[in-house]
């Protein structure tokens, strides 16, 4: 049996050290870019969606990097994790900007949001399990509080909170993945009117309009309710715009 040459073990091992030491530090640098990336992507977005940065308008890596304290990779992945989401726009050669819906986009894109919502409704469990109700109840007295103190960023993240509770419960987790990929696509035409007069409390008064109907077991409501609550933000992006509106929802209905 032939005999291993001296030393050589000691060689395998010394780079199974290295291979693992690079590996370990790999991943703590993933690690670390990515607690830099999230509340990258967190507060532009939130920008974005609460009006603080505008259609059109560009995003500039130089005064990203400055303003988060970060490197150049950081900020193009936080773009690129935007534009995924579809709130930025990256145009070869010219940058980054907050995206401007088209009229044809917005249309497209609700008719999916409202088959997607709709059907969801329709398969929300009534009645629903009382711990869950509870928490969806938990979730809007939040929404109601962040809209008395005028609260936008609360007001985004309980808004979110909420929908995205209610279609969980329908127990199919595709279809409330598909919701909320493409209520991230439309992102900056749901929030656009957050400031506009009384659009925060029509949106409040809706979602307990939901829960009324879910307490009582009437569907029909529910699905009609889900189908005007979508309608509300995108009518009120396209007068902002002044694109070609939907068909307008009666205020009575709502």
């Amino acid at each position: 049996m032939q005999e291993r040459p001296a030393g050589t073990q000691g060689i395998r091992g010394s780079g199974m050290v290295s291979a693992a030491r690079a590996q370990d530090e790999g991943s703590s640098a993933n690690r670390k870019d990515s607690d830099m990336l999230n509340p990258v992507v967190a507060s532009l977005e939130q920008d974005i969606v609460l009006g603080r940065l505008h259609p059109r308008e560009r995003l500039v890596e130089d005064d990203l990097m400055r303003r988060f304290s970060v490197k150049r990779h950081v900020i193009r992945q936080a773009l690129a994790d935007l534009e995924q989401m579809g709130v930025v726009d990256r145009i070869p050669n010219r940058g980054a900007m907050v995206r401007v819906y088209a009229a044809e986009d917005i249309q497209q894109l609700y008719v999916v949001r409202d088959l997607l919502e709709t059907q969801a409704a329709s398969l929300v469990p009534m009645p629903m399990d009382k711990a869950d109700l509870d928490d969806l109840k938990a979730i809007q007295a939040v929404h109601d509080q962040a809209v008395a103190h005028g609260d936008l960023g609360l007001v985004f993240r309980s808004n979110v909170e909420f929908h995205e509770h209610l279609f969980a419960k329908t127990g199919n987790r595709y279809l409330a993945e598909a919701i909320k990929q493409f209520a991230l696509r439309t992102h900056g035409i749901r929030f656009y009117c957050l400031t506009y007069p009384g659009y925060l409390e029509q949106s409040r008064r809706e979602h307990w309009l939901m829960i009324e109907a879910i307490e009582g077991r009437d569907r029909a409501t529910l699905v009609r309710l889900c189908s005007q609550h979508l309608l509300a933000s995108r009518l009120c992006y396209e007068k902002a715009a002044g694109l070609r509106v939907a068909t307008e929802v009666p205020v009575d209905a709502r």
